[in-house]
């Protein structure tokens, strides 16, 4: 059965303001108490640490992550969700990586003279080579994961690299997302579905010591497979699917490794 834990500070601490600094010791704290199951940011609008609690997550827990603030405990609200947070891992197009797992394809980019794909970091830890279901299309060129979560894969100069994606959209160029923005992502598993963008700079414990930072959250839903797919807004790529909770029959929560990140990283430039 899940838990709800409301964000129960008391009336003194709702009316108390916190300081830049008081904040982020507080976003601090939530990083040190470790609790899998939680995605964290600083809400501006609300001058609170906004902390989402998936099912995994306990009164226990809860109860750590206020000891770990300490005397900024006021500073934090708790928000529950339902599932549990996960890299979704079976997985745009599909593709297979040699290990057996699949992703979906992120956006075409070509580094210096060479063409590859951007797909989510957490599907190419690990993993050396990819296929399309029959044949081979390219090898896993570098990984970071986690603290962020993207992935370059170098393609078979045989396979063709288009810059639209697989809904016939094409992405010319690259955007920051910003909070209430309508944005639509594609996945292998679930297709095509939108939403908005309710946060920014989140911070997410997807367990076994695997946390990322400086995440987008979503209400568009996604699941297992749909990892590394493209986030955009018309011909504006944003985005690519991490992991998050729920489904796309209840609806749920998704993060997002932010595009212009992940470009600026490699040097990347897109194949418009």
């Amino acid at each position: 059965m899940m838990a709800f834990f409301a964000p129960n500070a008391a009336a003194a601490d709702s009316a108390q303001t916190f300081s830049a600094t008081q904040l982020e010791a507080a976003d601090s704290a939530v990083l040190d108490a470790g609790v899998a199951g939680t995605a964290w940011n600083i809400d501006d609008k609300t001058g609170k640490v906004v902390v989402l609690a998936d099912e995994r997550v306990t009164k226990a827990d809860i109860a750590k992550i206020k000891r770990s603030a300490g005397a900024l405990a006021g500073a934090i609200t708790v928000e529950n969700v339902e599932g549990t947070f996960e890299p979704y891992m079976r997985g745009g197009d599909a593709i297979y990586s040699d290990r057996g797992s699949r992703c979906s394809l992120g956006f075409n980019v070509r580094v210096g003279t060479t063409w590859g794909f951007l797909t989510a970091g957490h599907c190419t830890s690990g993993t050396s080579r990819w296929h399309n279901g029959s044949s081979w299309i390219g090898d896993t060129w570098h990984t970071y994961w986690a603290g962020r979560d993207h992935g370059l894969v170098r393609y078979n100069p045989q396979v063709q690299h288009p810059g639209a994606i697989n809904t016939g959209q094409r992405i010319t160029s690259v955007g920051n997302a910003y909070v209430g923005q309508r944005i639509c992502r594609t996945g292998s598993t679930t297709g095509t579905r939108c939403g908005n963008v309710t946060a920014l700079n989140q911070s997410v414990n997807y367990g076994s010591g695997l946390v990322v930072h400086g995440m987008i959250r979503t209400n568009a839903c996604a699941e297992p497979g749909d990892s590394g797919g493209p986030m955009y807004a018309g011909s504006i790529g944003l985005g690519m699917t991490s992991g998050g909770s729920g489904n796309c029959s209840i609806g749920g929560t998704t993060f997002f490794e932010p595009l212009p990140r992940a470009m600026s990283y490699y040097g990347a430039t897109l194949n418009p």
